[in-house]
């Protein structure tokens, strides 16, 4: 595939964004060594011409760092010196808070990630006077941040699709953005229906210029009742075909139910609202790779699956994901 680059407006516009910036997520693919950056929110063009673009800092061959909620460039580049000094994630958010531009940490919220040392290093940051729902997940390669959410269901939905996918990383990312796309999954935009105002996806190869990155797409505003997130899948399909359903715009309406969870070697499923139909169960690793699939034609299932210990995801025809934990 060939480098695709979509850029709308110089990247150090603003000092200051008095605004937060929402949902969004920081990747490594530790194979292909690509960084990748993703994320949406209810700020867009004309209030910020580039939209929520402005969060990501895309760093090829080293990293990425998302600074958002009342966000500054202050902040930012000085993550970025932090970055190409090698200094890890942790370190780099502790330094943050302790050096906050505006000597206010309180309100800022951090995903990093980096592939300095050949090993990923993750690390997030919410200041507790970030409007709530705010939280982040950490993951061995990946974080995921967001603030004025619907809930955390929101953030959740976003790390099951973005394990659950394969492919490339650009794929996996429009795939975490999908999980978000919600009506009012930053609650600001509950009464636009539509999950956000803007949208981003950008993916550097190891060796990509800082300028020219593999691929760069930017949606900094939309049409009203026009998602962004639905804007960034046309760009993307475009690009490479990484063809994701789109989510429906209520939280997820619960196809299964899973018991006992945690669960032991044998998992119980019950599939009610499927009854007379196929049921397909797949399940997969944290590291998105499927370690079991199955077809069944029953509304209560039970699976001996043979796992180890730990946390898995479980996705039901394709569609709905569930956390479950095995003992």
């Amino acid at each position: 595939m060939k480098k695709l680059s979509i850029l709308i407006f110089s990247f150090c516009l603003v000092n200051l964004v008095n605004a937060q910036d929402t949902f969004s997520i920081c990747a490594i693919d530790t194979l292909t060594g690509e960084v990748g950056s993703a994320g949406a929110s209810c700020i867009g063009a004309p209030q910020i011409p580039q939209g929520c673009y402005i969060l990501s800092d895309v760093i090829p061959g080293v990293g990425v760092i998302h600074t958002q909620a009342y966000y500054t460039a202050g902040n930012q580049n000085y993550a970025h010196a932090l970055m190409i000094e090698g200094i890890p994630p942790a370190q780099m958010v502790d330094s943050l808070v302790a050096h906050d531009i505006g000597n206010n940490p309180t309100i800022r919220q951090y995903g990093i990630v980096d592939f300095y040392t050949g090993v990923p290093r993750t690390a997030a940051y919410t200041g507790i006077n970030c409007d709530d729902y705010k939280n982040h997940i950490i993951g061995p390669n990946y974080t995921i941040q967001g603030n004025i959410l619907l809930g955390q269901q929101i953030l959740d939905s976003m790390e099951a699709r973005f394990l659950a996918t394969e492919g490339e990383l650009a794929c996996k990312l429009m795939a975490a953005l999908q999980g978000a796309r919600v009506i009012g999954a930053d609650t600001r935009c509950l009464d636009d229906g539509v999950s956000s105002l803007s949208s981003f996806l950008r993916v550097a190869k190891p060796d990509d210029p800082a300028n020219d990155l593999y691929l760069d797409l930017n949606v900094p505003s939309t049409p009203v009742g026009i998602d962004p997130i639905d804007s960034l899948q046309i760009l993307i399909d475009n690009w490479g075909s990484c063809l994701v359903s789109s989510v429906n715009n209520e939280p997820p309406s619960q196809l299964a139910r899973f018991y006992p969870n945690p669960t032991g070697e044998i998992l119980n499923i019950d599939v009610n609202r499927l009854i007379n139909h196929a049921v397909i169960i797949e399940i997969f690793s944290v590291t998105g790779k499927k370690l079991l699939e199955r077809e069944f034609n029953s509304n209560k299932i039970q699976i001996k699956h043979g796992l180890e210990s730990g946390l898995y995801f479980c996705r039901i025809n394709q569609s709905e994901v569930y956390k479950i934990l095995i003992r």
